[in-house]
């Protein structure tokens, strides 16, 4: 996901979801999404994530995740979702805090890095893996595997088993104004796996946006010890998608 650099489209649905109010792009992804920011007054804001027909973007199963979710951390409430002949959307409502990217904390990496562990760690030990009905195993994500697998080799034994965030970059947990993790957004990929399929990005993510050199802080912080191993496995799985 990145910020967009130039005006980006507004489709119609969105539009018409908007009903007014201000719609500004603020994220895009690779695949062709656009998250839209819509803003009415009284300060309302709501999310509107975009995918255009035939992006590999499954917003129906976000939808499914957020709604088991919520009971046991705090996500982003659906107020609707939908499709049409251009493509999907999914409505959500404004959570408080803001991305772990925003201008202020990727000045502040010292606040936000042990901030995003500590949120990771939090999501890892609120949801109940028995419970959760969605998987996001080795097995499970090689059968959807859009890249070159025969490289991986054996998967490592799975250290914990948790329920884990599916796509633990930087940018999906919210902080508040205090630096604390406040939210986790973009929960598509939600299951059940080892929990160094979501260490491992979400180390990764962090050079992208901060920098190199803060890794160890984030394990530290989260309170688990580096794994070289895991971490270059679940990498790789990570870049064979999806």
């Amino acid at each position: 996901m990145s910020i967009p650099e130039t005006p980006v489209p507004v489709p119609a649905a969105v539009r018409l979801l908007a009903d007014g109010e201000d719609v500004h792009a603020v994220r895009v992804n690779q695949l062709g999404g656009v998250t839209f920011r819509l803003r009415g007054t009284g300060g309302r804001v709501r999310f509107c994530k975009w995918a255009p027909a035939g992006a590999a973007l499954p917003l129906a199963e976000e939808v499914q995740r957020l709604a088991w979710a919520a009971p046991f951390t705090p996500v982003p409430r659906v107020l609707g979702s939908g499709a049409d002949a251009d493509g999907s959307w999914l409505l959500t409502e404004g959570l408080p805090g803001e991305s772990a990217v925003a201008r202020r904390w990727l000045a502040a990496p010292a606040v936000a890095v042990p901030a995003l562990a500590r949120g990771l760690r939090a999501l890892h030990e609120r949801l109940p893996v028995r419970e959760c009905p969605f998987d996001w195993s080795v097995p499970h994500r090689l059968a959807r595997a859009v890249g070159d697998v025969s490289r991986l080799g054996p998967a490592p034994p799975v250290e914990r088993a948790v329920v884990c965030h599916g796509d633990a970059c930087a940018p999906n947990t919210l902080l508040g104004e205090d630096g604390a993790a406040v939210a986790h957004v973009d929960l598509g990929g939600l299951g059940v796996a080892d929990r160094w399929a979501d260490l491992a990005v979400a180390t990764m993510s962090l050079g992208w946006n901060y920098g190199p050199g803060w890794e160890g802080v984030f394990l530290d912080a989260y309170g688990v010890a580096p794994d070289a191993r895991r971490t270059a496995y679940y990498r790789a799985l990570w870049d064979a998608g999806p």
